[in-house]
């Protein structure tokens, strides 16, 4: 903590002599605070002084000779975690920023500098920084092998959690996954437990609308951040709703999908990563199959296959469970549930009753979802999950949902670790080569 030494040390990295000396000069009113240690004007020269120094702020501007802000936060950010980057430049847009944070900066000001601004980004970044530093300190007492172990296992907290993901999905468009994965993750949350809510409908998601979540970090900033991906970068990435639940939102537009899409394991490389910060991660997925699908599957504990009781969507069902059969996932691997379902007196001649639809598929409906328009409705105006819309629980189908969640919650929390011999086998292959092809 700032309390164990005299001040924050900063790095300047400009190619403009004036910039600099003008940022020195407004650090120098706060002496007591900052002391800035280098001013260099390229990336080259910052990356090699931050190694020698240990800065623990570096103020980068984005333009410079030989080696560019963003090349230089990233080579900086990997090989001194401690150091925490600044992004500084007078190109603000929205396109800078997304490229900054995905370098690994954890701020960006604009130019010219406001000395309040600075003084105040300078004190909030060393700050959240604390953990990292505490980190690097604890792995620097103890034994490399054990350091290792400690680094994978271990929540920031420093706890070990259980890891559990859950993949939410349905072939076809339209049977409420969203409702379904955001009340599964709100209604698994319980007192000491962690829950992470991922986005990975890639183009159109919408857990951002359900949850009136707005954030200009999201899933794309930590794509190319997988092989050094730490704890600490992935919280700042994270969104925090009104409930407590952490949320990973996915890209802000359609077009940006195509980033993730271009390496389709990354999402569940992030998740496998993370996981053990978490007791759930539940993730929503879109209707397609397809690689980066599949990639999540592999690493679920769980697959939730939502389904209304319609027969469309009854077939696709079964084309996908007789896909997990040829990926020889265990039978207990996916738990079908059935969504907008209606009682026996209001339900039309379009709609399954349950009991045949579990006939057909030789598969047990573990969950039967009513579907009430206004209650589903009043939630997503106010931006909460259902089952934390009302204090009446008794009310379907907040009741079938919670039932659900504390469903799932025992069957994992009281599950013991699974064989994971028969996915790794399965990772190694493309679509084409699980399905035999």
């Amino acid at each position: 903590m700032q309390g164990d030494r005299d001040v924050i040390t900063v790095l300047l990295v400009d190619d403009i002599p004036e910039t600099r000396e003008n940022i020195k000069k407004l650090l120098a009113f706060e002496e007591q605070e900052f002391r800035v240690i280098g001013s260099v004007g390229t990336g080259r020269e910052a990356l090699k002084f931050a190694l020698e120094a240990k800065p623990d702020i570096v103020i980068m501007d984005i333009n410079m000779p030989d080696m560019d802000g963003i090349q230089a936060t990233s080579e900086i950010t990997k090989v001194l975690p401690t150091a925490a980057v600044i992004m500084m430049s007078v190109q603000t847009d929205s396109d800078y920023l997304k490229k900054a944070m995905q370098a690994g900066a954890r701020y960006f000001l604009g130019k010219p500098v406001d000395p309040d601004e600075l003084y105040g980004t300078i004190r909030s970044v060393y700050k959240s920084y604390e953990p990292i530093r505490r980190q690097q300190r604890s792995m620097q007492e103890m034994p490399l092998d054990i350091a290792r172990k400690t680094t994978s296992s271990l929540s920031d907290d420093g706890q070990a959690r259980a890891g559990h993901v859950i993949v939410v999905y349905s072939p076809q468009g339209g049977v409420g996954c969203t409702t379904i994965a955001t009340n599964v993750a709100s209604g698994l949350m319980k007192k000491g437990i962690k829950v992470l809510l991922v986005d990975a409908d890639l183009q159109f998601g919408d857990i951002g609308v359900f949850l009136k979540l707005q954030s200009q970090s999201t899933l794309l900033d930590l794509v190319n951040k997988v092989e050094d991906l730490d704890t600490d970068f992935f919280d700042s990435i994270v969104a925090t709703h009104e409930s407590g639940l952490k949320v990973l939102l996915g890209p802000q537009r359609p077009e940006f999908a195509e980033e993730v899409e271009a390496n389709p394991t990354s999402v569940s490389r992030i998740i496998e990563k993370i996981a053990s910060s978490y007791d759930f991660v539940v993730v929503d997925t879109s209707s397609r199959i397809d690689e980066l699908l599949l990639s999540l599957t592999d690493i679920a504990t769980r697959v939730v296959l939502v389904a209304t009781p319609t027969l469309a969507s009854v077939k696709n069902s079964r084309f996908v469970l007789d896909l997990f059969d040829k990926m020889n996932y265990s039978p207990d691997k996916a738990i079908f549930i059935l969504n907008r379902v209606e009682d026996e007196r209001s339900r039309n001649r379009v709609t399954i009753p349950a009991e045949i639809i579990e006939k057909h598929l030789k598969r047990k409906v573990e969950a039967r979802i009513p579907y009430n328009e206004q209650v589903i409705l009043a939630a997503v105006n106010k931006g909460v999950p259902v089952v934390a819309s009302q204090r009446d629980r008794s009310k379907s189908p907040i009741k079938e949902m919670l039932d659900f969640s504390d469903h799932l919650y025992s069957l994992l929390m009281e599950d013991a670790p699974e064989d994971d011999e028969q996915d790794d086998k399965k990772r190694k292959g493309g679509l084409g080569l699980r399905l035999g092809r």
